[in-house]
């Protein structure tokens, strides 16, 4: 394909909210701007229709069905460059949760007898069932890293996602410690690239974004435990129970596929 013909996307949707999707429809002007490089093959927020082959393919959701997986996989035969959009498509999210729990004994206490002919499989992300040329992430997707992701497929380069904590933005952004107000948060474990926007307007990291490569998850618990604790961290310890389960359910709750493992590797 010649640099200047554009590329023909698609946005596919599987088990989600399609809160990324309407993420991105919130750029206006901006996503406009940039669609105006493209030709829309399929995109069902915004119109009726799928003419496949695709140049690109934004998939949003986990995979929780055979007929998910099927059809991910006609997507990826028929994209050239397929993007794993949001948290569900790239590391699991909120679906995986169920993946703790015995599948049937889930959707009985749910469907109750209508369960019985649901074909279901264990919840994984995209980027498990298929390779992903591009990830980006978020609960919803970061719209910067989304405007960023797309220009760079635009213009051929690649899209290396931020390996810093989300401390690092805390700082850029003069944003006080939420450990100095007594809450616990995620970010010295998770990846950054929000822009701290959570910190910023009030709240407390939650990890959407995933953890940061070679996490030493060991290291929280073992903060919270230790005989003499900072001054911050005893006064955050004492208003709540902070041991190696609770630490657990914290991070699992966007970072859940594959299982996580709470492990020391001793050097923090």
């Amino acid at each position: 394909m010649r640099r200047s013909e554009k590329k023909r996307i698609a946005f596919f949707d599987f088990a989600c909210c399609e809160g990324c999707q309407l993420a991105v429809l919130e750029l206006e002007e901006t996503l406009l701007d940039l669609l105006s490089h493209t030709d829309i093959a399929a995109w069902r927020e915004v119109m009726t229709g799928d003419e496949p082959p695709y140049d690109v393919a934004f998939c949003e959701g986990s995979i929780c069905t055979r007929a998910d997986e099927e059809r991910l996989l006609r997507v990826r035969r028929d994209a050239k460059i397929l993007v794993a959009l949001g948290t569900c498509a790239a590391i699991g999210c909120h679906n995986n949760l169920r993946n703790r729990i015995d599948t049937r004994e889930a959707l009985e206490k749910v469907y109750g007898k209508a369960a019985r002919g649901m074909d279901v499989t264990e919840a994984r992300p995209v980027s498990a069932v298929v390779d992903t040329d591009y990830r980006i992430l978020g609960c919803p997707v970061s719209l910067p890293e989304f405007i960023a992701v797309f220009k760079a497929i635009l213009t051929d380069q690649p899209y290396r996602l931020p390996n810093e904590p989300v401390c690092v933005e805390c700082k850029l952004t003069d944003t006080l410690c939420v450990y100095e107000k007594g809450r616990v948060c995620l970010g010295p474990l998770t990846r950054c690239g929000c822009g701290a926007i959570c910190t910023r307007f009030g709240d407390v990291c939650h990890g959407c974004r995933g953890l940061v490569d070679e996490a030493n998850l060991a290291a929280m618990p073992r903060v919270f435990s230790r005989e003499h604790l900072h001054a911050i961290m005893g006064a955050v310890a004492s208003g709540q129970p902070l041991d190696e389960e609770r630490i657990r359910q914290m991070i699992a709750l966007y970072n859940n596929y594959p299982e996580l493992k709470i492990e020391d590797r001793g050097d923090a």
